[in-house]
Formats: C-alpha cells, structure tokens, sequence
C-alpha cells in the first residue's frame, strides 16, 4: 500500500501517525511540509480528494492564523492560498494519502479510516 504522509516531526500527532503506520509494517513516503512546501495546486488538490474546504485544512493556533486575520469568512481560497505559501505552517497536518482517500488526521484514530 503506497501511503504519504504531510509530516511536521514537532508535532506529536503527526508521530503518533507515523507510528501507527509503522506497526502496521506500512513505510510511507514522509513529506516534511516545513522544509518542502507543497505547491499551492497541491495544497487545493489535497484540500479536493479530502473532500473539505480549503479553510478545513488550515491549522488555526498557528500565530499566523491570527495575525493575519484568517477567521475571515469573506477570505477567498485564493486568499488562503497566498497565506499558507507565504507560511507553511499554516497547513494542518498530518495529512495522509493512501489508495483509500485523503484526511486530515486530527484525531489521530482518523487514519484507521484510510487503512
């Protein structure tokens, strides 16, 4: 089963992930999104095969978040877009990509759904 990952090591759900998979025997191709930031196409394409909102995938305690004003409603994706380029944090994670969908998995339990 090939399985991606979108990783932040600082972020302990995102271990707890990468646990789980890994004592199901699954080695994930790991994206460590800080030092590899997706593209703004990826970050749309993610955000359509999870079947969310671009907004659903923006990680709100992130200082930016505030900052920035990004509770605003009236804020267009591409809005959003410039936002999480300009700072990656800003992206949830982990998302994890396997043949059965795509999920933001906060909780991490999410990620059973994927298996």
């Amino acid at each position: 089963m090939t399985v991606t990952v979108y990783h932040n090591p600082a972020c302990g759900t995102s271990r707890n992930v990468l646990g789980m998979l890994e004592e199901r025997g699954i080695e994930p191709q790991v994206i460590e999104y800080l030092k590899t930031p997706p593209s703004r196409e990826t970050v749309q394409a993610l955000a359509r095969t999870a079947g969310v909102p671009l907004r659903a995938l923006l990680r709100e305690n992130a200082p930016p978040y505030a900052e920035l004003n990004l509770a605003d409603s009236g804020l267009s994706d591409e809005q959003l877009l410039d936002a999480i380029e300009a700072h990656p944090i800003l992206l949830n994670r982990p998302i994890v990509i396997t043949p059965k969908g795509t999920a933001l998995c906060r909780p991490k339990e999410k990620l059973l759904e994927l298996l």
